[in-house]
């Protein structure tokens, strides 16, 4: 699958903006995630020719970064935290809950492509935990009320 014109012209633009090429590594990751909903290894394979990078230098930083998908997700992508301090105020028995509402357990997508259940270390609000991300917004002290509006306003909610 090779690179839209679009994506070229993107990650074109946000290259002219370093000194070096591969220092828009992460933009051009970006770039693909944001049209696409991942990056495929074509794709790393087109940003590394553009970049004058290594497919595994691309790929080093894909896999580097939690929040660059190298497999299909679905549409809203739910990080739960489960660092020690969300693990210790719930995030658990919140994972637990929205893996009973959802039908599908961490790492697994449902079978609808809306919604993909994926760990995540630390989302650096460990003075708010539990805390979850959905898409771009971020919910803190999470509770299964909170969560259950969370999911009934399909992840739509302000954090």
């Amino acid at each position: 699958m090779n690179l839209s014109p679009a994506e070229i012209e993107a990650i074109r633009a946000e290259a002219g903006r370093y000194p070096e090429k591969s220092a828009a590594v992460i933009d051009a990751l970006k770039i693909v995630q944001r049209r696409r909903g991942w990056v495929s290894d074509d794709s790393v394979d087109a940003i590394a020719g553009l970049l004058g990078m290594s497919a595994a230098q691309v790929d080093s930083v894909a896999s580097f970064y939690n929040l660059i998908y190298r497999e299909p997700v679905g549409r809203k992508v739910i990080h739960y935290c489960n660092s020690v301090v969300c693990w210790m105020q719930g995030a658990e028995q919140n994972r637990e809950f929205i893996s009973r509402c959802l039908g599908i357990d961490a790492g697994e997508t449902g079978a609808d492509g809306e919604y993909t259940l994926l760990p995540i270390v630390c989302l650096g609000a460990c003075d708010k935990a539990p805390v979850l991300m959905i898409a771009e917004e971020t919910y803190f002290n999470v509770d299964q009320t909170a969560l259950k509006r969370i999911l009934d306003d399909g992840g739509q909610g302000d954090g």
